[in-house]
This record gives C-alpha cells, sequence and structure tokens, in this order.
C-alpha cells in the first residue's frame, strides 16, 4: 500500500510538472509581432533595476493610461508629466505632450531611455533580450533574426497600434441605435459640436486634430511648463501642448499634462470658465478669451457625452 501511495504521489508531482510547462509554454509563445510586442509591453526586463514595465505607467484597465498624477519610474522617481493613454494612436503623427517624437518607435525609446523612467540604454535592453532564452528564440521566429533595437521597437509599436477602439455608445449610436447614449448624451454631443466649440480641437473619429493648442496653462509662475517650446525653442511655441484624442478618456483621470484635473466635469468648468482656474495665463489661444456661458447642466450633458466615447471593454473600470 505504502509503495502503491508513492507511485501515486510521483506520478502527480509528474502530471503537475508537464501541465504546468504546457501552460507556460502556451503562455509564452508568440507567432506575431504584436504579441511579442505585448509581452515584452508588460515585462520589467526593459527597466534598468526590472522595478517596472511600459504596463506600470500605462495601466491596460485605463486605457493604457496611469490613474496617478505622475508615473513612478524605476528608481522611485516621478516623471515630470502625466502619462497620457496609449489607445487610437495608429494614426497619430506626433506623440508625447510637446509633440517630440515622430512615430510609435521613436516614441518607444522615450521612456526606455529617460532617466526618470526606465532608464535603460537600448544597447542593454537588446544584450538582456538576447541573453533570454525565450526573447531570443521569439525574435528569431518572428523577426528571422536576432534581437536588434530595430526590431525591439518594431515589435512594442505593433502591439501599441492595436489598441483601436471603436466599440462605444457613441459609435453604435452613429450606426442606427438611438438608444445607444442617454438622452443627456446625445444633448452633450450637440454641444460639444455647437455651443461649447469642442469639436474645433477635438475632431475626427478619435476626436483630435493632431495640433498643438496654448490652453492657457502656462503662466511662469505657477504653472512653468512651457510644452512644445522645450523642443523647437520658438517662442511661439510657449505653452502649446498636443491635443490628446478623446476616446476613452472617461477612464484616463486625471487629465491635462499636469494633471490639475481630477474630473472631466473639471475640465469642461475650466474651458467655460478658464480665468477662475488660472489667471495671467500666457499666449492662451484666443478661442479660450471669453466665458462659454455654459449653464451647469450643460456641463454635465457634456460631461455625459465625453462618458459615452468609453469603449465597452473599460466601461467597468
Amino acid at each position: 500500500m505504502f509503495k502503491v501511495k508513492q507511485i501515486v504521489t510521483v506520478l502527480s508531482a509528474a502530471l503537475f510538472f508537464v501541465i504546468t510547462v504546457a501552460f507556460q509554454h502556451q503562455e509564452n509563445d508568440v507567432s506575431t509581432k504584436a504579441e511579442l510586442g505585448e509581452k515584452l509591453f508588460s515585462d520589467p526586463i526593459l527597466s534598468r533595476g526590472k522595478a517596472i514595465s511600459c504596463a506600470s505607467c500605462h495601466i491596460p484597465q485605463f486605457a493604457f493610461a496611469d490613474t496617478a498624477a505622475f508615473s513612478v519610474g524605476d528608481k522611485g522617481t516621478r516623471v515630470s508629466r502625466n502619462s497620457p493613454a496609449l489607445t487610437n494612436l495608429s494614426g497619430r503623427t506626433e506623440f508625447f505632450w510637446d509633440g517630440r517624437a515622430a512615430s510609435l518607435e521613436e516614441q518607444i525609446l522615450g521612456p526606455l531611455l529617460a532617466h526618470d523612467e526606465m532608464d535603460l540604454p537600448v544597447e542593454q535592453a537588446v544584450e538582456r533580450l538576447k541573453q533570454d532564452t525565450f526573447y531570443s528564440a521569439a525574435f528569431q521566429k518572428i523577426f528571422k533574426t536576432e534581437v536588434n533595437q530595430r526590431n525591439l521597437l518594431s515589435a512594442i509599436a505593433s502591439f501599441e497600434r492595436t489598441l483601436e477602439t471603436t466599440n462605444t455608445p457613441y459609435d453604435r449610436y452613429l450606426d442606427g441605435d438611438e438608444k445607444a447614449m442617454s438622452e443627456q448624451a446625445v444633448r452633450g454631443r450637440i454641444l460639444f459640436i455647437g455651443k461649447a466649440g469642442c469639436a474645433t480641437c477635438h475632431s475626427g473619429e478619435d476626436f483630435t486634430a493632431d495640433r498643438f493648442k496654448n490652453i492657457g496653462l502656462f503662466n511662469g509662475k505657477e504653472l512653468t511648463d512651457p510644452g512644445r517650446f522645450k523642443v523647437t525653442k520658438d517662442s511661439a511655441h510657449i505653452g502649446l501642448f498636443k491635443v490628446p484624442g478623446l476616446r476613452n478618456v472617461a477612464v484616463t483621470a486625471p487629465y491635462m499634462h499636469n494633471a490639475m484635473f481630477k474630473t472631466l466635469k473639471e475640465v469642461v468648468q475650466y474651458y467655460n470658465t478658464p480665468d477662475k482656474f488660472v489667471s495671467n495665463s500666457i499666449k492662451r489661444d484666443l478661442s479660450l478669451g471669453t466665458s462659454l456661458n455654459l449653464s451647469d447642466g450643460e456641463v454635465d450633458d457634456i460631461v455625459a457625452f465625453l462618458e459615452a466615447l468609453t469603449d465597452d471593454r473599460f466601461k467597468k473600470k
């Protein structure tokens, strides 16, 4: 009887090992650039101290944004700007709040190299992946060559290009489902396009005109980030920041490059009466020169519309 129990125990352990290995193989098996990029996106192997991954600051359940005002880097230091969402970026032409990157591949290099973020020279990142059994094999399988800077960036960018979201109440409303949005959200859409003038900057499928605007969040005193000026050194660009897309915006709080607004309602209230929030703005866009004269109810209507831009995959978050 004792030997039978020993045999059963050994067989059970062996079966558990086989199942575990099979599960791990299935979990780690990748067959496309996007799948490889997704794994890299969530792996802390790409930060100097292996303390954070891309997903640490771009959290998947929050439309790949951060719920903290300022993300924490590999060494515990805080970044200087709020981490923007990464959904619906495949059609964008500039990246980061100041537009300093011209492609997703170039954008990926930013946090990888930044001292306060992942702080890992790309040469070291490549060498780490070459030394890793899984990644070494995966890159050979997908790219037919060993890991290098180009295919590392290509893999992560390929994953980010899959983060397109169109399954929202708003999209279903446009497709003819008149009940997809609430009456309040429908009113908000009319205000967004008309009286509030939001669509001037937030237009197109992803609600961005792909431009830079000075909305008044620079006064050289309390608000000292000059935005795009840091990149171009052109005085005309002082206070300019990239106009973000608004899809999934309801789950990406806090808002603005400096995270100064905690709710969408605060954001709309700011646009309604900017002088009540920031005094002595420098070079604020003329379109924000006067109040929009929105009532409290109209502010709430616009917020309801913005909430209707949330993809179903994020609506419970």
